[in-house]
């Protein structure tokens, strides 16, 4: 219970973030932001369109996909940021903070970075374009923060087209640091060597198998000091999931042993999410 409310806290700090550097830093200037919120700014700029609902509306289908493809408890809690963020973008005045248009757009680009991170880390998306890059980026070994890079050319392009091409090189710049910073809050990228060592064996793997899509090997072998038969599981995984593994672990067998290091490289069928 306590860990559900750290996470809403977190989304609803995290989207207050999100919204300052939109309004104050972003949008006073004409610059469009990542993903399908820099699509609701483009649509504002052009068409004088509520912010807050161009958001909701345009999030709607990925939500739907995410909900098909993703966990669903970090579904719930998406479908809750995207509200958070659409309400503070509608309450959060526009703002101009400094008249340095690259000033603004570098430390909105962080801002807006650590508001996205955040939110990641703590199990949950901001909606849009992050559901198209964590499902790539489960089934690759490619990084959030250059998926949502890659994805938001059209943001850029966009940009360039309906105003002009400073505006555009501003924008991929802001896309460009926030997801610099997004990489360095939300490492789930980077791939961890889990070994499990317990007496629960086939109750651990079943749980897996069904919650976490990882292959995994299991061995056989003994306590050193009682001599008592032990089932070792190893995987391999994303620091996105080992919280997960953690608590599946500890719901079954609270005895478990968990080893966890980092993987430096990874040959092999490693990307088995569906």
């Amino acid at each position: 219970m306590h860990s559900t409310v750290l996470k809403y806290i977190i989304t609803v700090i995290g989207s207050l973030i999100i919204a300052v550097s939109f309004n104050m830093f972003l949008l006073p200037h004409g610059v469009l932001s990542s993903g399908i919120s820099g699509l609701a700014l483009l649509f504002h700029i052009l068409f004088s369109i509520d912010t807050g609902l161009l958001n909701i509306l345009l999030n709607l289908p990925l939500l739907i996909l995410g909900y098909m493809k993703l966990q669903k408890s970090m579904m719930w809690n998406t479908i809750f940021c995207v509200i958070m963020v659409s309400v503070f973008l509608t309450l959060v005045p526009v703002i101009q903070v400094s008249d340095n248009q690259l000033l603004d757009v570098v430390f909105g680009g962080v801002i807006l970075g650590i508001g996205i991170g955040i939110i990641l880390k703590y199990s949950g998306t901001t909606g849009g374009m992050d559901i198209i890059a964590i499902i790539i980026s489960q089934r690759s070994n490619v990084s959030i923060g250059l998926i949502l890079t890659l994805l938001n050319g059209v943001i850029v392009l966009s940009s360039g087209f309906f105003f002009d091409w400073g505006i555009a090189l501003l924008t991929l710049l802001s896309i460009y640091i926030s997801g610099k910073t997004i990489d360095t809050i939300y490492t789930s990228h980077i791939k961890l060597t889990v070994n499990i060592v317990t007496t629960e064996g086939e109750a651990i793997k079943a749980a897996l198998i069904k919650d976490i899509y990882r292959g995994m090997t299991i061995t056989n072998g003994y306590g050193g000091y009682s001599n008592e038969p032990r089932q070792v599981i190893m995987m391999v995984l994303t620091r996105y999931e080992l919280k997960d593994v953690i608590e599946i672990c500890k719901a079954i067998d609270p005895n478990s042993f968990i080893n966890v290091y980092e993987t430096t490289e990874v040959h092999g069928n490693f990307a088995q999410n569906h």
